[in-house]
Parts: structure tokens; sequence; C-alpha cells
């Protein structure tokens, strides 16, 4: 048999590389090359949606059919391994997620966790829509526009919440202390997220300052830093770090910001993963905050990089840790682009404490229980972290 010259066999992969550009299907493939060029199971994908696109009775969009076998994929994970973080994000909702993670998007005004009945308000960020419509933290919201989102993964219901600036969302918002389902019509608007917000206030005669910390999004650990070298200046006794409602964000942050309290070298947290086996992230450089005493303030809705901070600081003596459970990840995701524009939120490894425990499922347990009670306009919680504080100055 004789085998074909180098420039006959390049002209053959030439041609057939057209052929597949141009629309080929993988069936109409001879066997060997069939097998040679494409997955056998994602030929059977791509036949499927071709014969679902050729014979349905109604037109199809065949990427929105790509979109829905992804979103399938993710949704198996999501059972199968009872992992509530995988996202399959289409290309319009990879560009609100990014939004998100850099402090600024258009929306309605809040963070929110996910809950059976759909997504419980977190935070509402002042002189943002939901505030002026009536939004309270601890309402759940349980329908857009008329839809349940019951069930529904928090990321597509969030992504249906947003939306251009000027543009109106009807939002069924329950309020448990009544169980009574409101029907509002709230206006977007672009929304610029406060990460950090600080403030002057008293624990046992001492002046302290009262930081309350939003979000790791990018650049995160600049603005606290700035916030607490102003409190500093101010001559403080202490700080209450308040990352209630913080549902966290990305995990560099959360490292550098306990590097602004712990010694160099200590362990900030360590993460285990298929790909890229285990890590270890420890503080950085000199604390220039090493010696201010420290009371943070956390509760269900604090979770992820909110959990990473609390638990290392606690771990080392650092901090004394005043509120409720806080929410329990215990692993971290990846987001990870594909071809169509697309991408993967995918879970790809656990995170540990630098005691070595897992958080996921139980969270972090406080030192000292305090819960806050959203019926009343009293803040419990930081009433009690106040208390603990001045104790601390005071030994």
């Amino acid at each position: 048999m004789k085998v074909p010259g180098p420039a006959l066999l390049a002209g053959a992969i030439a041609l057939l590389c057209a052929g597949l550009w141009l629309g080929g299907h993988p069936r109409d493939l001879p066997s060997a090359l069939r097998d040679a060029f494409v997955d056998e199971q994602t030929a059977v994908n791509a036949e499927a949606i071709d014969v679902i696109r050729d014979n349905y009775f109604r037109e199809v969009d065949a990427g929105r059919l790509d979109d829905a076998a992804l979103d399938g994929m993710v949704e198996e994970l999501r059972r199968r391994y009872k992992d509530r973080f995988s996202h399959y994000f289409d290309p319009r909702q990879l560009d609100r997620f990014d939004e998100v993670t850099s402090g600024h998007f258009s929306g309605v005004g809040l963070n929110v966790s996910e809950v059976k009945r759909g997504l419980r308000v977190a935070r509402v960020f002042p002189d943002a829509p939901a505030g002026r419509a009536g939004i309270r933290v601890g309402d759940v919201i349980v329908s857009v526009n008329g839809r349940s989102i019951a069930g529904e993964d928090s990321s597509i219901a969030t992504a249906r919440i947003k939306g251009p600036a000027g543009t109106e969302v009807r939002l069924g918002v329950l309020r448990p202390s009544t169980d009574r389902v409101r029907r509002l019509v709230v206006e977007r608007a672009r929304v610029s997220i406060p990460v950090v917000a600080s403030s002057l206030r008293r624990a046992a005669g001492e002046r302290v300052g009262y930081v309350q910390l939003v979000t790791f999004s990018r650049g995160a650990h600049e603005q606290l830093n700035e916030r607490l070298e102003r409190l500093q200046r101010r001559d403080v006794g202490g700080i209450v770090l308040d990352l209630r409602g913080n549902g966290g964000g990305l995990l560099q942050e959360a490292v550098i910001i306990a590097s602004l309290f712990l010694e160099d070298g200590q362990r900030v947290v360590s993460t285990d993963a298929r790909g890229e086996g285990r890590r270890v992230y420890d503080a950085i450089a000199d604390p220039p905050f090493g010696d201010l005493p420290v009371v943070i303030l956390v509760n269900r809705d604090s979770a992820s990089a909110s959990e990473i901070l609390a638990a290392a600081l606690s771990d080392h003596d650092r901090a004394t840790v005043v509120g409720t459970r806080t929410f329990g990840k215990g692993v971290f995701q990846q987001v990870i682009d594909l071809s169509n524009g697309g991408a993967l939120d995918l879970t790809v490894g656990e995170y540990f404490t630098p005691d070595g425990d897992s958080l996921a499922d139980k969270g972090f347990q406080p030192q000292v229980r305090a819960a806050d009670r959203p019926e009343t306009p009293a803040d419990e919680g930081l009433r009690r972290a106040l208390e603990v504080l001045g104790a601390e100055i005071g030994r």
C-alpha cells in the first residue's frame, strides 16, 4: 500500500478542516476520520441539536440549545454532588457577573443569598432603588417579572433582576414576619457598591472604629487599608469589622486583607484542588495593623472569603468573632472562559482554615453569639460587638 506524500496528506487535512468549517456535520465524515477528529459523545450531541433544529415543529435557535446542553451538564454536577455553586454563564450573564466583581452594575442594589423559596436579602445598599421601594434585610424575593424563582440557581435569578438602568423589574417580595407577598415595580439604576464604609463609635468609654466591608471585589484591600489608616490617625482603640451580609468574592483579596492583621508567614487558608493539588496561602509582609484590637461581626449571610478571613484571624487569636453561624461554603470556584463567549463558574476545590477545618455546610461558629433582630430599629449584633471590643481594650 502506498503512503501518501506530505503535500497530499496536508491537502487532505486542509480540505477536511475546510469542510468542517463550512458546516459539514461530524456524521458525514468517514468513520476512521470521525473517530480521530471528534469524540463520539460530542458527535451525538451535535447530531441531536441538528435533528431538533431541522425537525422540531417550531423554529429553534441552535445557540439556545447549545446553552441548554451546557446548563444540563452543570445541573447534573449540582444534583449528583450537591454542588450549589457551579454555574454556566452565557455571554450576557458573564458580562453581568464581571460587573458585580468589579463593584459596578445596573440593578436594584441588593446583596442576596439563595434559599428554597428564592433569594433572601442580605444587604440593601444605601440610596439604591430596592431601599426606596421598601425592601428590607430578611425579605425573600420569590418571583421576578411574574415568574417564580423558587429552587432556581441564584446566578440565574439575580441575572433576571439585573438589567439596563432606567428599565423596570417586577418583584414578588415576601416578608417572613407577615408571610405576605408584596408585588413591587422597581426601576433599575446604575449601582456602585460601597465596598467599605466606616465611622467612629464608643466602646467602654474609648473611641473605636466601625468598618463595614461589603464585598471582596477587586481592590477591596486598598479601600479597607485607606479607611483603617484614617481611623488610626484618629487614635481609635480598636475596630469592629462588620462582615454581615458579605457573600465573599475573590480569594486573593481575603489573603491580602488578612495580611493587614496577621504576622508575615502566618497561615491564612489552604486549598485542595484536583487541577493544582494542595496550596497554602500565608500572610505577606509585616501587618500595618498588627496591634489593633479587632472584633469581627458575622451572620448567616457571611460566606466564602468572609468565612476565610474570620476563621484566619480567630485561629491565630487575632480577633474575636461575634454574631451567628456563617453560611458554610467550604469550596471555591474558578471562572473558565468558553469559546462561545460564556464561561463555566466551576467548583474546583475545597478550602481549609489555618487549623485544618473545612467549613462546608457547618459554617464558622462565633465565640460570642449575638443575633440582630431586623424588626427592631436597634442593631443588637453591633451593640454586642462593641461591648466585646470594649472589654478587650480594658484588658
